[in-house]
């Protein structure tokens, strides 16, 4: 009897579940995207937040002429605060980097539906800077203070760091700097002795496109002054990702505008301001499973990670 009792409450508490979430998502598409209830599209923290947030907003009024449809912009603290975003039904579209995606999508089924384009490239690596003379390597990087982006960032955290563990170099302390500029800045003024951020190859007039190009304007010497002396595996670009349950047409008409504002020359140079890109192009979650191999590889789960 007390067996039976048991399995009828944990049914209940299933059924419970199920419903709970069935309302949560009728909920959250209810008139979704009207003045009342906007899609609201959130974005990393990766660079300086009113920046993100002006670009933002630019896209958002060309999808905005584009599908009729409002939006509704924001830029939380952090790369996790975005991911539970997604998974509380409180962001319908969030920009996120490789590795915030492949959690994402493992902890709420959150899905890619676009990648980013820079310089024809759907992948980048991540980079390791110092400015001290005598760190002239990875090599060099035993007991010294690392300066690290986020913990979801694959290129400013996930991949640096297995890099450094799989050589058994052991850092004498490290912090999380908050964005990729941040984390350069932490070596220019010698808070930390290496950073790691994201690396892309030069553009067409030779000016580098890594995270340093953040800082050319009011940092002239930047490019002298902190140095690369380093570089991880290549990694597939960040996304633009819709959380679970988005109604199907929605979710078409939007896609189908993000990708054509990105090909149009005031997209391209919108996105250039945002996070440099170039360009978006379709993708899927397969297109990630080299992520997951990277993290079997270096027998790491991506929710402990996060931690």
């Amino acid at each position: 009897m007390k067996r039976y009792i048991l399995i009828l409450m944990l049914a209940l508490l299933l059924a419970s579940a199920c419903q709970s979430e069935s309302s949560r998502a009728a909920t959250a598409n209810k008139k979704l995207g009207t003045r009342q209830n906007p899609i609201k599209m959130y974005f990393v923290p990766s660079l300086e937040a009113g920046k993100v947030v002006s670009s933002g907003e630019a896209i958002a009024k060309a999808l905005n002429e584009a599908t009729g449809y409002h939006y509704k912009v924001a830029v939380p603290t952090s790369y996790a605060a975005v991911i539970e975003a997604l998974g509380s039904y409180q962001c319908d579209i969030a920009w996120l980097p490789t590795y915030a995606y492949v959690l994402a999508h493992e902890k709420y089924n959150a899905n890619v539906r676009l990648i980013t384009v820079r310089n024809g490239l759907k992948n980048y690596r991540g980079q390791f800077v110092a400015a001290r003379p005598d760190i002239k390597g990875i090599e060099d990087l035993n007991d010294k203070i690392v300066a690290y982006t986020d913990a979801a960032s694959a290129s400013g955290y996930i991949y640096p760091s297995a890099l450094l563990k799989q050589k058994g170099i052991v850092p004498k302390d490290h912090f999380f700097a908050g964005g990729h500029p941040q984390a350069i800045l932490a070596v220019y003024s010698g808070r930390a002795d290496v950073a790691t951020t994201y690396w892309s190859p030069v553009d067409s007039t030779g000016t580098p496109r890594d995270a340093r190009e953040k800082l050319y304007e009011t940092h002239k010497d930047i490019f002298e002054k902190v140095r690369i002396i380093g570089y991880t595996d290549w990694i597939p670009n960040d996304t633009v990702t819709f959380r679970k349950n988005m109604p199907e047409e929605l979710e078409r008409e939007v896609v189908k505008a993000l990708y054509d504002f990105s090909q149009s020359e005031k997209g391209s140079h919108i996105l250039q301001l945002l996070y440099d890109v170039d360009a978006l192009d379709h993708a899927g979650d397969a297109d990630y499973d080299v992520v997951r191999d990277a993290l079997k590889a270096m027998n790491m789960e991506a929710a402990d990670l996060l931690k």
